[in-house]
């Protein structure tokens, strides 16, 4: 089985990386939501819907936090040192 695949990996290894993979992705979601909602969103709601400054606070926020995450993971597959 593992040499049909290049990596030597067979499928109930390439099944668990991407199990992995997706409790991550998941989790960074999640605490990607909690971050921005807790720094954009008004505690107490006054409308339904978002106002215009939520909204932007968001979208920055998320624009942030995917450069940040990029850079880091950068840093980790380059051995740690920051991307110059």
């Amino acid at each position: 089985m593992a040499a049909n695949n290049p990596a030597g990996i067979d499928k109930e290894q390439a099944f668990g990386m991407a199990a992995t993979e997706m409790e991550y992705r998941v989790e960074l979601f999640n605490r990607l939501a909690q971050t921005c909602f807790n720094k954009c969103v008004d505690k107490r709601y006054k409308e339904a819907e978002l106002n215009m400054g939520e909204n932007s606070c968001i979208d920055r926020c998320v624009s942030k936090y995917w450069q940040v995450n990029g850079m880091i993971g950068q840093m980790l597959s380059a051995g740690g040192h920051p991307p110059m």
